[in-house]
């Protein structure tokens, strides 16, 4: 056989190979876990780069301090007005070490409810970007109120009278992904995860033990698809074949597809008629029909 020929068809035969891994359902949860995790997913700062205009920045939360874990402002989007809130995780120790591996404490979320207070003020739409394993839950954090400022912010959200628009682009963790995610539209990348608890905790709590993570994973219903069938999420944003990480320009412009037209069915909208179809959206989630 032609060297060429042999190159070729090995070529062939690996594409296959990765073209079945990528069907293989068994522990699909669990991958799509650790791709939500991966070190070069793009980032809230990486979409604010290349998706929106004249971005600028808010900090502090007014009465403790500023968190870099939760990024806030206001930039132009398509040239609309609007406000930005965010988690963000750091590249390298340094930067995981100043975001607290986005994980925020109380005053990260009172910024961000301050922040879109201010959008509701000037009328802005609000796009929330979620990427967090879960709020943080350190001592100092509980004792300044770590619950309060979530369910503070839970509870605001639901009265504000612009649009929100919410992109899940990584990790969607607990109440801490809860904090900022109280929108008229969810839309998930299809590797980002939205869960209760992540994989491993819920395997040390069932199972003692860290063998079952694709088990609990795939029970936990916390993928984009599973997510979309039970109603919770609005839409799943396509990724490039590889993930996100392997991709920006590429991931970018997927969400922008989808973002745009779900932001852009909102506006023009009343306030009471915004306010009132997040309160409903909400209120309906869990629900079941009893024959």
């Amino acid at each position: 056989m032609d060297p060429g020929e042999s190159s070729q068809a090995e070529i062939e035969r690996l594409r296959a190979e990765v073209e079945r891994l990528r069907k293989d359902s068994k522990g699909a949860a669990y991958k799509r876990t650790l791709l939500a995790r991966h070190d070069l997913r793009p980032y809230t700062l990486d979409y604010v780069q290349r998706l929106f205009q004249d971005f600028s920045e808010i900090h502090g939360d007014r009465r403790f301090a500023d968190d870099p874990a939760i990024i806030t402002g206001m930039a132009l989007y398509h040239g609309t007005p609007v406000m930005i809130v965010g988690h963000q995780k750091g590249r390298d120790i340094k930067q995981r070490q100043l975001r607290n591996f986005g994980c925020a404490q109380p005053e990260g979320y009172r910024k961000a409810i301050r922040a879109m207070k201010l959008a509701d003020k000037f009328s802005r739409p609000i796009i929330s970007f979620v990427d967090t394993p879960g709020a943080y839950p350190g001592v100092g954090a509980e004792e300044r109120g770590q619950a309060e400022a979530i369910a503070y912010n839970l509870r605001e959200m639901a009265r504000l009278e612009v649009p929100i628009v919410v992109c899940i682009i990584g990790e969607g963790g607990s109440g801490g992904a809860l904090g900022i995610a109280v929108g008229n539209r969810i839309l998930m990348q299809e590797n980002a995860i939205y869960t209760v608890i992540t994989p491993e905790g819920c395997s040390a709590i069932l199972w003692k033990d860290q063998e079952h993570v694709e088990t609990a994973a795939d029970a936990l219903k916390i993928t984009a698809a599973d997510l979309k069938e039970m109603g919770i999420i609005d839409e799943v944003v396509p990724e490039p074949p590889d993930g996100a990480h392997s991709d920006y320009d590429a991931a970018a412009d997927f969400l922008d597809k989808q973002l745009r037209p779900s932001l852009e069915s909102l506006l023009g909208k009343p306030g009471n008629e915004i306010r009132e179809e997040r309160y409903f959206k909400f209120r309906r989630l869990g629900a079941i029909s009893i024959l």
